[in-house]
């Protein structure tokens, strides 16, 4: 079963990707968690360049077709051999987030970006994909006191530095396609403790593997 975590900055993606991995484990899955960018060799390459703050200059065009790349490369070398081998593969990000980001965000074409990720998953999408929903400001205020606690503020904050404006797009791009596959994304209110909004993480997904 192959299941991505979505959401703005800061929604608390990776601390219930770990709560699931744990909760699968006790039911005898063997799990992959991956992320992007960098869930591949390759894409940790291609990471350093679209997240590092120092690289701000960075054209749209290039941002998207860089990440398209990772994407490719990260099914190809890590996503499908993994479900073939009978793992469960916990993905942070994936092919939505190019068009919150790109498309919502930066005002880019949401169908052309939808046809792009199409050829960049080369017909593997998520059985799952949790939205994990938050207050953009609540969101960013999150990640950036992450990113400054970890060091990582230049490094890893291209994104956090972006306007309070940008990441309420990318929001509202997020809703709005969940909205448009519905049987696929299924948004979690990600305000409350992690072990409250694990509790709905948890239904969907064992929902989903006893289904």
């Amino acid at each position: 079963m192959f299941i991505t975590f979505e959401g703005i900055e800061g929604t608390g993606k990776s601390t219930q990707i770990a709560l699931l991995k744990a909760r699968l484990e006790s039911l005898g899955k063997r799990v992959l968690v991956t992320c992007e960018p960098g869930g591949s060799r390759i894409g940790a390459e291609l990471r350093r360049v679209l997240l590092s703050l120092e690289n701000r200059d960075l054209c749209a065009q290039a941002e998207l077709f860089l990440y398209l790349a990772d994407r490719a490369q990260h099914v190809a070398q890590v996503v499908r051999p993994a479900l073939e081998a009978g793992q469960v593969v916990l993905c942070d990000r994936f092919a939505d987030s190019t068009v919150a980001y790109q498309a919502f965000g930066r005002g880019m074409d949401a169908e052309q970006l939808h046809g792009l990720n199409t050829l960049a998953v080369d017909g593997l999408w998520p059985e799952l994909t949790i939205l994990l929903d938050l207050a953009p400001e609540v969101g960013l205020a999150r990640a950036v006191a992450r990113n400054t606690a970890e060091g990582k503020t230049v490094s890893e904050g291209r994104f956090e530095a972006e306007s309070l404006a940008f990441h309420t797009r990318v929001r509202q791009g997020f809703l709005t396609w969940a909205g448009r596959f519905p049987e696929r994304i299924r948004c979690v209110d990600a305000a409350g403790a992690p072990e409250e909004i694990f509790a709905t993480v948890r239904q969907l997904v064992e929902s989903r593997l006893n289904g």
